[in-house]
């Protein structure tokens, strides 16, 4: 059972960091924008298959479900190991994640504009992920007691 505490723990990181994402990006203009990316990336593999992409807020939507699905599933994996180095290894993966959206966008071949036009804006990106691998760990922590 130990499993389903780290995936809702996932869950739960997934969940704080797209309504982060959500809130302040209707805020603050130089806010990450990681959600056009998605859009991007989600649109682009459709393509590829031969089908048409879901356009507007279908597309908005569908990125959303597979951003808390993928997130969910990654930040799960903070569970696994020694409980004592849990906020550490959240802090990690978050920080991992981050990095990982900020160097792997414009390789993919995406626009990587919505996430590095300003140094605030790559700052957040990363302090964002952190805060999602943080809540996970809390989270995890929380429901192992």
């Amino acid at each position: 059972m130990k499993d389903i505490r780290y995936i809702a723990g996932g869950l739960a990181g997934a969940l704080a960091l797209n309504i982060l994402h959500e809130t302040v990006k209707r805020l603050d203009p130089d806010a990450p924008r990681i959600d056009l990316v998605g859009e991007e990336a989600l649109a682009k593999a459709v393509e590829m298959t031969g089908a048409e992409p879901p356009k507007g807020q279908n597309l908005f939507a569908a990125t959303l479900g597979a951003d808390l699905v993928s997130n969910a599933m990654y930040f799960s994996a903070i569970g696994l190991g020694d409980k004592k180095g849990l906020l550490m290894r959240g802090a990690g993966y978050g920080l991992a994640a981050g990095i990982g959206a900020l160097s792997l966008t414009e390789p993919l071949g995406l626009d990587d504009e919505p996430i590095t036009k300003t140094t605030k804006t790559k700052v957040l990106t990363v302090t964002w992920y952190v805060f999602g691998g943080l809540v996970t760990a809390l989270a995890i922590k929380a429901l192992s007691k």
